[in-house]
């Protein structure tokens, strides 16, 4: 198997570590503008300048990063084999997709025939229905819920515990509170908080 490095040694990383490690990797790395050392017992090799040096075909790559702005902003910046890592926990319906650089986490559930774009984070527990379409770049926090036929627009933060009821669309760019309960489509990007949700002001 190929080395792998995770760009980012901060909380996300580590859970990307061990998702990795139960994916049969074992030469793990970091890359991390501001740690140096190890994390999680693995080298810290670097920034995240240095990743071209180590393109070399036999090495992937995941970014350990939370923030989406900044996630979008590495991947476009660094044409690398960018991978994606679902925990073998994690249950996989049939006509599944699921995009580069995306990664699913230890308990996750994503339904029959639902698309998931690329880098985004299907966290701890969330539940992904059928048919939903998440764009790229999307982050659902753990606990999160999607019910059917949902759209999630790029860009979008789902907050930890939030619920999104079926046949709903989210556009890009907006954060979802935690705990927040969306019952309406939303078509302007900002924070929606509450229950049910509302555009903060």
């Amino acid at each position: 198997m190929n080395r792998l490095i995770i760009v980012g040694a901060g909380g996300h990383g580590k859970v990307i570590a061990d998702n990795a490690v139960k994916n049969g990797y074992r030469d793990i790395s970091f890359a991390d503008d501001r740690a140096t050392e190890t994390c999680m017992g693995f080298p810290i090799i670097g920034t995240t300048d240095g990743l071209l040096q180590w393109n070399d075909g036999a090495t992937d790559f995941v970014l350990g990063i939370g923030n989406n702005a900044v996630r979008k902003d590495i991947a476009q910046k660094y044409n690398v084999n960018w991978v994606s890592l679902i925990h073998p926990s994690a249950q996989i319906g049939l006509h599944v997709s699921v995009g580069k650089g995306t990664v699913v986490m230890a308990g996750a559930v994503i339904n029959a025939c639902a698309r998931v774009g690329e880098h985004c984070i299907i966290n701890t527990g969330v539940i992904v229905e059928h048919d939903n379409r998440l764009e790229d770049y999307v982050h659902l926090s753990p606990g999160a819920a999607l019910g059917g036929t949902v759209r999630i627009g790029a860009l979008t933060h789902v907050g930890i515990g939030a619920v999104v009821r079926n046949n709903i669309t989210v556009c890009g760019g907006c954060t979802i509170g935690a705990g927040a309960v969306v019952v309406r489509d939303i078509h302007d990007s900002g924070t929606y908080i509450g229950v049910p949700a509302r555009r903060m002001k």
